[in-house]
């Protein structure tokens, strides 16, 4: 079934009361409200309505083994949707809320199961926007609320994004311009013994340790299986993914300039349109090569890189390329604050597909790759 999908363009700082009654009252009716976040805009539905929730699985096709987050206007809310709250967690909700960290809990008996893909846990957080906050001070609802996009397309930081993927799949979005931060919330587990990041994002590991100075942080990124229901949303191999294929190249900028320069032309001779996500530095040296070049940025702003990711991966895609060769961001041993969100979701873009561009056979493991991602398409 077809929604006529409004649109409600809102200051970002102080929006329209008529327009977040009108999307509050969507809410409370059980109908999805997509929204900005500091992170990016989210698809709301009233966590509490079993059935509302499962509108934003269907119109994301998003799989129920992917659990939601529930936003909450304040800490005020937090024991309505959970339960055995440690201390810590008052903590580092007084330090980092409202912004973009995220605490699985145990989940209140009053939040269905559906919204943490059967699980005793429950992801929560108090966005950091005005709009956000406006809404669901106006619900007075806690509104799960993941990512307004289809499943595993690279997550909206616009309005315009929401509509590329939902229009006439959910009924109201609320556009108050593109999103400060461009990346989801970091993710912390704290129903373990000792806390663990299950998603690197927004808030930095760093600011996270001057309150958890044992938080376990994974060697690589955290991926589950669609079969299983997972303890925190983007931990699937497959996330925040653009229609072309991406491989991830890794390695010191002049072996990747070797590499580009001897594979770019190989994929063209064998019918392929290429994509370039290449940092700021090293763009001047590839701009002659025959291929679709999108800047990421500067290796020295992470913050302005992962500002912009979503949107250049999505960009990439309007532009037409069948793949995405993508620099990654930092050193694995070295890699701090934004740096391991971003190189987390240019993996997870990749479906885990990373060259090392210095290694002798990385073309022909190049060429491997995407011949083998060809006949799974065309099967």
């Amino acid at each position: 079934m077809t929604i006529a999908t409004q649109v409600f363009h809102v200051d970002p700082v102080h929006p329209d009361p008529a327009a977040i009654a009108a999307a509050a009252q969507a809410l409370v009716e059980g109908c999805l409200v997509a929204f900005p976040t500091e992170t990016v805009y989210g698809l709301g539905a009233d966590a509490l309505n079993a059935q509302a929730v499962e509108r934003i699985f269907i119109a994301k096709q998003r799989p129920f083994s992917d659990p939601l987050i529930v936003h909450l206007a304040s800490l005020v809310q937090l024991e309505s949707v959970a339960v055995e709250i440690p201390a810590i967690a008052y903590a580092l909700a007084e330090r980092f809320w409202p912004g973009p960290l995220t605490l699985v809990l145990r989940r209140h008996s009053r939040v269905p199961p559906i919204v943490s893909a059967g699980r005793d846990t429950v992801a929560v957080r108090v966005p950091a926007h005005p709009v956000a906050l406006a809404l669901l001070r106006a619900c007075a609802l806690p509104v799960a609320a993941p990512s307004a996009n289809l499943f595993s397309r690279p997550s909206p930081t616009t309005a315009q994004h929401v509509l590329d993927d939902l229009n006439g799949r959910i009924h109201i979005v609320l556009d108050a311009g593109p999103t400060s931060i461009g990346l989801e919330s970091t993710v912390i587990d704290l129903t373990q013994s000792a806390p663990r990041l299950l998603r690197p994002g927004g808030a930095t590991v760093d600011a996270l340790r001057t309150l958890l100075p044992d938080l376990r942080t994974p060697e690589a990124p955290l991926v589950t299986s669609e079969t299983e229901g997972a303890v925190s949303p983007g931990t699937l191999l497959k996330h925040c993914s653009p229609r072309a294929q991406v491989v991830l190249l890794m390695g010191e900028a002049e072996a990747a300039l070797h590499f580009l320069r001897k594979v770019v032309p190989m994929l063209i001779e064998r019918g392929m349109r290429v994509g370039l996500l290449i940092f700021d530095e090293e763009a001047p040296n590839v701009a002659n090569l025959p291929a679709t070049l999108v800047t990421a940025g500067s290796q020295r702003d992470p913050a302005g890189v992962a500002r912009r990711l979503f949107a250049r991966l999505r960009a990439l895609d309007r532009l037409g390329v069948d793949v995405i060769l993508a620099r990654t961001m930092g050193q694995e041993s070295t890699r701090t604050g934004l740096e391991m969100a971003i190189h987390d979701r240019l993996f997870r873009a990749a479906e885990g597909r990373i060259l090392d561009v210095a290694a002798p056979d990385a073309p022909d493991l190049l060429l491997g790759h995407l011949s083998q991602l060809k006949e799974e398409r065309e099967r």
